[in-house]
């Protein structure tokens, strides 16, 4: 369901600002710290309860005020269902089709949405922690259980790790063992589901993206590939105690980006980094739609930003081949397809404010 109407109060520089989005294509001009970003911002805080810029709420409600509200519609054909979202006191509240919810999961579900943006690159350059959240939003949307699964293992793990630190007997930490082992298995073997589907996806799209042939996904489970979690568990038990916390299991899992059979990062340019993880992001898209049979929405926050004409152009030509909802920011028209500008609602950010543009 794409979102056709975004209402933001109090959000970032916008008192107020409306948007009727096409279903379709949208294009979000200004100039440089006019707000473009922050529209993205809100409509992805919509559908996941937090933001891709700040870890915390405050420097989203906008001075003076005491909290923010987003609300929107969502439509597909003539149906429509309400959707919103607000921070008040500290606290965050959100609805959907007119009730409460009390699992931002269900946001995510109703308004699956992706992000390409400056940050892209850190997708291959950050950490094993960032391509684990990328690994398990996929997941999340085709495995219809994983959910249930990844927070039954996250209760199990922090029980575990409260008894490691306090130093626990042996029985009291076998007594969540087997919770521990029987979702961590369930979850590895959901994720490695989800990589069969993705990794041929991101092969093709990194040859036509980059003309870059072998690009793999590498994943690494978090334990041993040749040992069952009990026993592996079992044998650490001694260093576990040590650190205080469970060394082996999913948590611990790594997706390793490699391209000719090195790790990308160490292959490609700088600019190339931008452009591999937009692919492997599209590569996300593809997958949930053939997984689904609906399509993501999809935020794309100043492409051009240090990528060559040639690059670009071929990542625009694939995103605007993905069906769906997308929405583009850029400073100005130039250098944008025909495709995109003969067909695309336009609107034009100035400090606070949002109009149609002509």
């Amino acid at each position: 369901m794409p979102l056709c109407h975004l209402a933001i109060e109090d959000f970032r520089c916008f008192p107020r600002a409306e948007l009727e989005l096409d279903g379709r294509l949208n294009l979000i001009l200004g100039q440089n710290a006019s707000g473009k970003t922050s529209l993205l911002e809100a409509f992805y805080f919509l559908a996941h309860g937090r933001s891709f810029r700040s870890a915390r709420a405050e420097p989203l409600i906008r001075a003076g005020r005491s909290g923010f509200q987003l609300t929107g519609r969502l439509r597909e054909n003539r149906r429509e269902m309400p959707i919103g979202l607000a921070r008040q006191g500290g606290q965050l509240q959100a609805r959907l089709a007119g009730r409460p919810i009390k699992a931002l999961a269900e946001l995510a579900q109703a308004l699956p949405v992706l992000l390409i943006d400056a940050d892209a690159h850190r997708l291959l350059d950050d950490g094993p922690r960032r391509r684990r959240r990328f690994l398990d939003w996929g997941t999340f949307h085709v495995e219809p259980s994983f959910l249930d699964t990844w927070r039954r293992y996250q209760r199990a793990l922090r029980q575990r790790n409260t008894l490691l630190r306090q130093q626990a007997p042996t029985r009291a930490l076998q007594a969540w063992d087997q919770e521990l082992v029987q979702t961590g298995e369930a979850l590895d073997v959901q994720r490695s589901r989800y990589l069969a589907l993705l990794s041929p996806v991101v092969a093709a799209l990194g040859q036509t993206a980059l003309r870059l042939d072998g690009v793999r996904l590498d994943y690494r489970r978090g334990w041993a590939a040749d040992q069952a979690l009990d026993a592996v568990l079992r044998a650490g038990l001694g260093r576990d105690r040590q650190f205080g916390s469970t060394q082996a299991g999913p948590h611990r899992a790594e997706l390793i980006i490699r391209a000719d059979g090195v790790r990308a990062q160490e292959r490609v340019s700088r600019g190339q980094h931008k452009v591999l993880a937009a692919a492997l992001i599209l590569a996300q898209a593809r997958v949930f739609t053939q997984a689904t049979g609906r399509a993501p929405c999809l935020l794309l926050d100043d492409l051009a930003a240090e990528l060559d004409a040639a690059h670009l152009a071929r990542l625009l030509d694939l995103l605007l081949a993905q069906p769906g909802q997308l929405l583009f920011t850029a400073i100005t028209r130039a250098g944008l397809p025909a495709g995109l500008l003969e067909t695309a609602r336009v609107f034009h950010v100035e400090q606070g404010g949002v109009r149609v543009a002509a």
